[in-house]
């Protein structure tokens, strides 16, 4: 999941966030004779929780409910992802409806805590992306 942290969109995600951070306190930290390091530790890292926040959400969810890498990568049946479990419900001939159903709502079930929790978050990092 970390290493997911770094796409593109999370970068540019942070990115955004971090041009709309009030340059008066970085500059007022260094006036007080703050370190690079101490700026970066005791002021951009508390302002930029929501945004992590938002980040580290939407990296496990797109971890969570990644398909193709594990089918490409997997070859036993006992490390499959649940998503990868959901497929092989589906026969060529015939498929177990009442089987695939009961397994998408125990593989959605995950996703929805996580965001029913960390909502606020979301609307916390999305909504404060664009004050400056």
């Amino acid at each position: 999941i970390l290493p997911g942290a770094a796409t593109p969109t999370g970068v540019f995600l942070l990115r955004q966030y971090m041009l709309t951070l009030p340059k008066d306190l970085i500059e007022a930290a260094r006036m007080d004779k703050a370190s690079e390091w101490q700026i970066y530790w005791r002021i951009v890292m508390p302002l930029t929780l929501p945004a992590l926040a938002v980040l580290a959400i939407f990296s496990i969810m797109w971890r969570w409910n990644e398909f193709l890498w594990p089918l490409a990568v997997l070859t036993k049946t006992e490390v499959y992802t649940l998503q990868i479990a959901l497929n092989a419900f589906q026969g060529e001939l015939q498929t177990q409806w009442h089987y695939l159903l009961a397994m998408t709502v125990v593989t959605l079930v995950p996703v929805a805590l996580v965001f029913v929790f960390l909502q606020r978050f979301i609307t916390t990092g999305i909504g404060s992306t664009g004050m400056k």
